[in-house]
């Protein structure tokens, strides 16, 4: 893919550590072989040391021959020193003008009864391993033996092995960044479309999804992406939707004050009574007006969080009566039937009374508006520690599909928006709102041409808070 940055970088970190690794790994065995080599070299010459000594300490046969036939079957030069540092006999490859390995510290050692060991490289380039140790005649140190073994086949080794690992190494380099070159390029490929999907969401294109299905982080945040997509596209749904209530709702009531104001300015009317009628439609689309300007500026409070509460303690049954009470009138209007019962021991609650108020107003008008024959009725009942409120008309009743949206601002199950049931359509989602502010939940069932029933639970145990939700 182009300009995969990330699937770059993703590669050279990997290659960056296989690398290292292998340097790592290529230095480790390098010094285990080299210790190998190192101490079975030393071992075989100090064994040869040891071996001649004991034959030269033992043997009254001319130790020159036998240091030369020594020498030659064994592939070393063998030095007899005296305490001074002189060579007393010499035998073997190694020049005998190079002489800097007889150093006084070890000859002293030496004749301490004392083995030592070390590696030499003579002015020509050569490496031998030197082996020291003393012979011994009659109970003292007669003089001192070198051995120095050429490392030259220990060397020629290691640089086979080295060669080996530098081989191997490269090949499994190459063969890691062809691998990581190709899992870079998969696990980065996801990460390009979520990226691509979301410049696409960005851009306006709401109904972009990332089809990544894996079972892991990258997928949950293909998900992620998902479910934020669905989010704008039901805002951006919702604004719209918003802004054609908007319009509508205000639409129609400003036609009415402007067709009538200019009815009453031309005075295109006939008489006294007609003017007085009029002007009462003025004066009810500027309520109508008022009372949505009212409600979007309380829902847009609970909204933001600064509807300020005021609880205090309350006779819930008495505050349900009277809110029944307000409502009779409109019932009345329609010749529709308001029940109210209360059952269970009345109980105090710590609550915003006003608030409260609201809600049970709310539902009764909205349960009246769309009632055209039957019953409205009111149940308060209280339990053990909490109090239930259920609001139920035989009005038009909600189809199943739509009761989730319901609380949405303007949203309205008669969908001919004629003005005969009234309304702003921000009714239920004040209700909504304000019952969450107040501790509460509410709950909605209905049937289309049965009616509807609203339950809201509230917990007296809990205290809504004097400062601002």
């Amino acid at each position: 893919m182009k300009n995969n940055v990330i699937g770059l970088k993703l590669g050279l970190v990997i290659s960056g550590l296989v690398l290292v690794v292998l340097l790592f790994l290529g230095v480790a065995v390098d010094r285990m072989f080299t210790s190998f080599y190192s101490a079975n070299m030393k071992t075989e010459t100090e064994e040869l040391a040891s071996h001649f000594t004991v034959m030269a300490e033992s043997s009254e046969e001319d130790t020159g021959k036998m240091m030369g036939t020594f020498a030659e079957f064994s592939a070393v030069t063998i030095y007899n020193v005296r305490r001074d540092g002189s060579v007393i006999k010499h035998s073997g490859v190694q020049d005998p003008a190079y002489l800097s390995f007889i150093r006084p510290l070890e000859v002293g050692r030496i004749f301490a009864s004392q083995k030592v060991n070390f590696f030499y490289e003579d002015p020509a380039g050569g490496r031998y391993f030197v082996a020291g140790q003393p012979i011994v005649r009659d109970g003292k140190v007669a003089s001192a033996l070198y051995i120095l073994a050429s490392t030259e086949t220990m060397d020629r080794s290691l640089a086979g092995v080295r060669n080996l690992l530098v081989l191997s190494g490269v090949g499994a380099f190459l063969l890691a960044l062809g691998s990581t070159w190709i899992i870079a390029q998969f696990l980065s490929r996801p990460l390009l479309q979520m990226q691509k999907a979301t410049r696409k969401i960005a851009a306006g294109e709401l109904e972009t999804r990332v089809d990544i299905r894996s079972r892991d982080e990258i997928g949950a945040l293909a998900g992620a992406i998902n479910d934020l997509a669905v989010d704008l596209q039901h805002y951006r749904d919702t604004r719209q939707e918003f802004f054609a209530n908007i319009s509508h709702e205000l639409r129609t009531p400003i036609t009415y004050l402007e067709g009538y104001a200019n009815v009453l300015k031309d005075r295109l009317y006939a008489t006294e009574e007609e003017k007085d009628q009029y002007l009462g439609i003025i004066y009810m689309e500027a309520r109508r007006i008022q009372h949505l300007v009212d409600d979007l500026f309380e829902l847009a409070k609970m909204e933001e969080g600064k509807i300020t509460l005021a609880p205090e303690w309350i006779d819930l049954a008495e505050l349900m009566e009277q809110a029944v009470n307000k409502a009779r009138l409109k019932a009345a209007d329609k010749a529709l039937k308001l029940e109210y019962t209360a059952e269970g021991a009345p109980q105090w609650m710590y609550t915003d009374g006003a608030r409260m108020e609201q809600i049970v107003l709310n539902l009764l008008e909205n349960a009246i508006r769309y009632t055209e024959k039957g019953t409205v009725s009111m149940r308060l009942s209280f339990e053990a520690g909490g109090v239930k409120l259920a609001v139920r008309d035989t009005g038009i009743g909600i189809p199943e599909d739509e009761l989730p949206f319901i609380f949405e601002r303007f949203y309205r199950v008669e969908k001919s928006r004629s003005r005969m049931h009234g309304g702003t359509g921000l009714g239920l989602s004040i209700v909504h709102k304000l019952t969450g502010l107040l501790g509460g939940a509410i709950t909605v069932a209905s049937r289309p041409g049965e009616g509807t029933c609203f339950e809201l639970y509230f917990d007296l145990r809990l205290r809504p808070g004097k400062d601002r939700v």
